[in-house]
């Protein structure tokens, strides 16, 4: 049980005075980032698949 406890203390020393953590500035800014891509990701996805839906339906009716 001691070692558990000795483990927490460490823990928590290690997230407190070891870890550096981002400015609210830089985590939403990452955040921010993060949005913007996802969203150019999906619309380009989005293209590709109305896209390929295009030719095969195209490929289909001509047989």
């Amino acid at each position: 049980m001691a070692k558990v406890v000795q483990f927490v203390k460490e823990s928590y020393e290690e997230m407190t005075q070891k870890v550096t953590w981002p400015s609210w500035g830089s985590l939403l800014n990452s955040a921010v980032l993060v949005l913007v891509s996802s969203f150019i990701v999906a619309i380009v996805i989005f293209a590709m698949d109305k896209g390929a839906t295009f030719i095969l339906d195209t490929f289909y009716k001509s047989l």
